[in-house]
């Protein structure tokens, strides 16, 4: 009994550990990743009429980032192996950073394809890099309600970088820039601050954690081990087997939905918001609501799936909630009622993460995670992001209506459900071979 009571001591105080080290200081370089990556959504309420930007062609620039990550996502994740997590995280930041700063030099519409696209390159490879990493630092039985905190990042940095965007947008002619240029190099170069302190602060290994004392490092190295071990059967899946796998494309196409509603309310909310007639700082603070109501949910939902030990119905509400509140604005005319639809769309596609990869990273064997994840997560933003981003644009510039461009997200929210249940009933892994029943 005595023993059993140290052993659950023991892994209480090494979870509270790795927890404080590392959760905050990731959530703040995610955070930085989502405020540069959308900062455009708010840049355009200035940036579009100065360089001579239409919707379709604005959409299209936004789309440029998700289909150049889905090009070297996996390549990037499959580097964060070979090189160190401490090493490869560090070297996105930086060049992200950098890259993010510079869009304060776009012209006109192919310089602005040229930096979205080369910012999409730098950033690919960090949030699949980051769920690789916990798997080395989060036993499993934590993971859902880790991915849930660690994404409230998402959501924070559009509530905390709407109201900022919005207040550097007035300091429009300082220096001889413009406001939205201002936005851009604020917003990148702290960045490139955070990535340099990657390189001090992160471990890439429980083994080499100095900062746990030596009865903590071994229970985790060897829990860990042991998590490993248990889905060795699948281990080193080919690449080209892995991307065969109608498992793996059914889970990119679930992904997708709440990627192209968080991509696209991202990009286009801010002007969607202000078509009510509102100013650009209005326009900023109203944006942020939306997003601080979806931060505090999504927590509650992944830690109320650990709880309970279910991923499957966990993962299908929030797709359903998508589904509703996209449909909704089709029939809502006011601004308050169109901001609880936005609301209730946000809850859904940021309390979806945490269960979902938290089933993702079960299915997947320790030999195809790296690039399973990566594949899941890149092909869900191609879809999401470079597709559904760019439907938005071409719908809003042949009606009009900013509503009606919403209701393929919904189409694609129902067809998701579909697949995830179906894909449930199968109760197959979900990659080729790999060692794991799926978790419903």
């Amino acid at each position: 009994m005595t023993t059993t009571r140290d052993d659950a001591r023991l892994e209480k105080e090494t979870v509270s550990k790795v927890t404080w080290r590392l959760m905050p200081f990731l959530i703040v370089c995610y955070l930085l990743a989502f405020i540069d990556r959308g900062n455009i959504g708010m840049a355009a309420l200035q940036m579009n009429k100065d360089i001579g930007i239409t919707p379709q062609i604005f959409g299209f620039a936004s789309s440029l980032f998700f289909i150049a990550y889905f090009f070297f996502e996996v390549p990037s994740n499959l580097a964060l192996q070979k090189f160190g997590a401490r090493k490869w995280i560090a070297r996105i930041m930086i060049t992200w950073g950098l890259v993010s700063a510079g869009n304060a030099l776009v012209q006109g519409a192919p310089s602005l394809y040229f930096l979205r696209f080369l910012l999409g390159a730098a950033e690919a490879g960090f949030f699949p890099g980051v769920m690789l990493y916990m798997t080395y630092w989060i036993p499993s039985a934590y993971r859902a309600r880790f991915v849930a905190v660690f994404m409230v990042a998402i959501p924070m940095a559009s509530f905390i970088g709407s109201p900022i965007s919005a207040l550097l947008l007035q300091a429009d002619g300082v220096l001889g820039l413009r406001g939205w240029q201002w936005l851009f190099i604020l917003e990148g170069l702290p960045t490139v601050v955070m990535g340099i302190v990657c390189l001090f602060f992160l471990t890439d290994r429980p083994e080499q954690a100095k900062w746990l004392s030596t009865e903590q490092r071994d229970w985790l190295s060897a829990r860990m081990e042991r998590e490993r071990s248990e889905k060795k059967a699948g281990a080193h899946v080919p690449l080209w087997k892995l991307f065969r796998s109608k498992e793996v494309l059914g889970m990119a196409l679930v992904c997708s939905t709440a990627s192209a509603a968080g991509t696209v309310l991202g990009v286009w909310q801010p002007q969607l918001i202000k078509s009510f007639g509102l100013t650009v700082m209005q326009t900023g603070l109203l944006n942020s609501v939306p997003y601080a109501v979806a931060a505090v949910l999504m927590v509650l939902w992944g830690r109320h799936s650990d709880r309970k030990g279910e991923r499957r119905w966990h993962t299908v509400i929030p797709l359903a909630m998508i589904a509703v509140g996209m449909l909704g604005t089709l029939f809502i005319k006011s601004l308050p009622l169109t901001i609880m639809l936005l609301t209730f769309v946000l809850v859904g596609a940021y309390s979806f993460k945490g269960p979902f990869w938290a089933l993702s990273t079960g299915w997947l064997s320790t030999g195809s995670a790296a690039a399973g994840l990566a594949g899941i997560n890149a092909a869900s933003n191609l879809i999401g992001g470079g597709l559904m981003v760019n439907v938005y644009g071409w719908i809003k510039t042949a009606t009009g209506s900013y509503a009606l461009a919403l209701a393929p997200i919904a189409l694609l929210a129902i067809m998701s459900i579909t697949v995830l249940l179906s894909l449930s009933r199968q109760a197959q892994p979900a990659a080729p071979a790999a060692g794991s029943k799926i978790a419903a």
